[in-house]
Formats: structure tokens, sequence, C-alpha cells
């Protein structure tokens, strides 16, 4: 059987301005999509929506855990389908599923149970703005420049976390809740949907062996299928080693406020502390992003991953003081925002392109699953001790020991075809 060794690079890989481009659309449709916009918003809809119906903080919060709970199944779903139709058609009608859906929370009645249905659905139709769309288009432009441009593109997540509080409490302030779910609903639809149609595009080659002078036609892709993928060992480690570390770096992120109230910081206090940890995603994103084209990932990663460790050891003493504060939401936040870059990065490089969204899609429901469970073991474990620390200390096992755990990984693969 006759072979061709490929180590990794696209064929036609044109790390040029179009594809940086690319980048730049990605990063706006990465801010505008689901992952982003209901989890840093319920916490300013919430205060209004429990003066209107009555109902309770817990109750409320609890439609983020609907949201991971359906992202579990819907992600691999949508893998599937960017696999098999593209990522840009894939984004275009996610996008606009997904702001009319949050849009339909305007229309919230007072039934708990309806706004629970609102979520399911809002969940299945927005999967498609989740970060295997944008990451497998920005992979098929680049290679040495890879880590960086995910960097970039994901850091759209940190912008909405900076920006989209703020604006969502003037036109609460303003307009009324309301107006609030229908203009931020309105963004994916009026920004995101331009973005893609106008720069968002595959990497494609031009095809000599067509009849038309100038056609084109997609890059061959190489790599596992997820049946391949299923078997191999490093799947595996991987599916362990994210759970583990997802759980270390989301269970912090909504306990922050009371962990700092824990040690007697006062509200406007902790407000300027936790304002910075949007900023530190996107430095997270773009400075790990970058380190990771010039090292080898798994290394780099156990380094990385010591700066939440820090963070998190910072946390779980008996005092704190301001400036330990701010270091210790800096170095979470950092750690965080390193997390999808470096997840994308290393399905590119170890299992391929050929199947990238749907094994992708797999390692989110992997994600969801450690990031919906470890805010509420967090809770559980200030309910009954009245103290995080306990639980700080085990995310910090869980992170060094989810880093060490990538160090198995061994060298890039190098893809081989028949020839044909």
């Amino acid at each position: 059987m006759n072979v061709q060794a490929w180590q990794g690079t696209p064929a036609g890989s044109r790390e040029t301005r179009q594809g940086w481009l690319v980048v730049a659309s990605a990063m706006i449709g990465v801010a505008l999509g689901l992952s982003p916009i209901p989890f840093y918003t319920i916490g300013m809809f919430a205060p209004e929506l429990s003066r209107e119906f009555g109902w309770s903080f817990a109750s409320m919060m609890g439609s983020i855990g609907v949201q991971s709970a359906v992202v579990m199944v819907a992600s691999p779903l949508a893998g599937f389908a960017i696999d098999r139709y593209g990522a840009r058609p894939v984004a275009l009608i996610s996008l606009g599923l997904f702001g009319l859906c949050f849009m339909s929370l305007s229309l919230s009645t007072g039934s708990l149970t309806l706004f629970y249905g609102q979520w399911v659905i809002m969940s299945v139709l927005g999967a498609g703005t989740l970060s295997a769309t944008w990451t497998r288009v920005v992979n098929g432009w680049f290679d040495k420049n890879r880590g960086l441009a995910l960097g970039i593109a994901s850091s759209g997540t940190g912008i909405t976390g900076f920006l989209i509080k703020p604006f969502a409490a003037w036109i609460i302030a303003d307009f009324g809740w309301r107006t609030a779910f229908v203009a931020i609903g309105a963004l994916p639809i009026l920004i995101g949907i331009p973005m893609v149609l106008w720069l968002f595009r595959e990497n494609r080659k031009a095809n000599l062996a067509v009849a038309t002078p100038g056609a084109e036609e997609p890059v061959e892709e190489y790599g596992m299928t997820l049946g391949q993928a299923l078997r191999s060992v490093k799947f595996w480690i991987l599916a362990v080693s994210f759970f583990l570390i997802s759980f270390a770096l989301t269970a912090p992120t909504p306990n922050l406020e009371n962990i700092l109230r824990s040690f007697k910081f006062e509200l406007a206090e902790i407000g300027a502390i936790t304002a910075s940890f949007g900023l530190a995603v996107i430095a997270g994103r773009i400075i790990g992003g970058w380190l990771l084209d010039r090292f080898w990932a798994p290394a780099c990663a156990f380094m990385i991953l010591l700066i939440p460790a820090i963070g998190s050891w910072l946390l779980s003493g008996d005092a704190l003081g301001s400036e330990g504060a701010f270091a210790a939401v800096l170095f979470i936040g950092f750690g965080a925002g390193f997390e999808f870059d470096l997840l994308a990065f290393l399905i590119s490089r170890y299992f391929g392109q050929r199947n990238y969204g749907v094994i992708y899609g797999c390692f989110y429901t992997v994600i969801a699953f450690g990031g919906g469970l470890g805010p509420v073991v967090y809770g559980y474990a200030f309910d009954m001790t009245g103290s995080y620390g306990t639980a700080l200390r085990l995310g910090i096992g869980f992170v060094i020991t989810g880093g060490a755990l990538l160090l198995l990984l061994g060298r890039y693969p190098k893809w081989e075809k028949e020839a044909g």
C-alpha cells in the first residue's frame, strides 16, 4: 500500500490576510453565541425576574444547568452537522435561531416550566454557535500560528464577559428587562450573521483536475473518524483530563462573589475585583494560544494550568487581602481562557480535521458535564461547611492531575492516506 505522510498542515493552507479576517469573524461569532451570552447575562436578569414573578435565585440559575445538560447531547449533533454540511451554513442558521430564542425570553409569563423549556429549545438550536463551528474553520487556515489564531478567535467570550453586563444594565434600567432580552437577542442577528456572510469562509484551494478553470473544492482533510478516535487511548486520556480541568476551572467562576464575600469584602470591592475576570480570560486565550505554537502543547498546558491552581490556593486560605484577591481572580480567569484554545488545538493535532466537528462535540459534552458539576459541588461544600476551602483544594488537585495526564499523549501523529 502506497502512503503519503501528512504532518498536520492542510493542503493549500494560507496564513494570509484573508485567514486573519476569518479569525476576526470567528471571534465575533464566538462572542455572540450560546456559550457566553446566557452565562454572562442571567445574573443581570435574575433580580428583575425574581421581582416580577417571585422566582428564587436558585431556580433561575438552574437555567444554566439546563443549558449544560442539553448541550451535552446537542453538541455532538451540531458537530456532525458541521462535518456534513459545513461550518458556515450551520453558523448562519444557528446564530439566527439562537437570537430569536433569546428574544423569546422577553415573553416570559411567570411559568418556570415554560422558562426552562425555552432554554432547552435555545440550547438545541444555538448549539451551532459553540466553539466547534468557529475553531474548525480557523484550524483550516492556520498551522504555524494555529494556537494564536485560535486564541484570538476564542477571546470573543472574554469580550462578551467584559461588555455585555454594562450593556444589559443600561437597557434594563432605561427600558426594562423585556426590552433587554430583545436587544441582546438581536445582536447575533444584526451583527453576527452579516459578519459571517462577509468574512467567514472555509479554506479552499484551486483544483486543477476540474474542467472549469478557476473552480475550487474544499481542502482535502486527514485524520481519524469518530470510531477510530473512540478506540484510541489518547481520546480517553483527553476525556478524563478535560473533565478534571473543566470541573476545576468552571467551579469557582459563578462562586467568585460569594467566595470573596466569605473573606468580608464589601460589595463594591467585590465588583471591582471580579471585573478583571473577563480581561484575564482574553489574556489567557491569546497568550496561551501564542505559546501553543512554540512549545509542545501538553507540556505547555501543564505549566499554564499551574497558574489557576495557584489562584485557587490563594482563595483556599483563612485570610485574603485585596492584592491576593485580584491575583487569584486574574490567575483563575487566565486558566479559564486557555481551556478551549487548548482543546481545539489538541483535537486538531492528535485527531486531525477529518471529523473534527463531531469529535470536538464529544469533548464539549465532557466539558459541559464537568463544568456543570463543579459549581454545584462548590456550592454544596459551602452549604455544608460554611467555607470553600475544601472544594478549592479539591479543584487544585483536579487541575494539576488533568494537566499531568496530557503529558501521556506523546508526539503529534503523522497522518497518512492511501494513494489513489
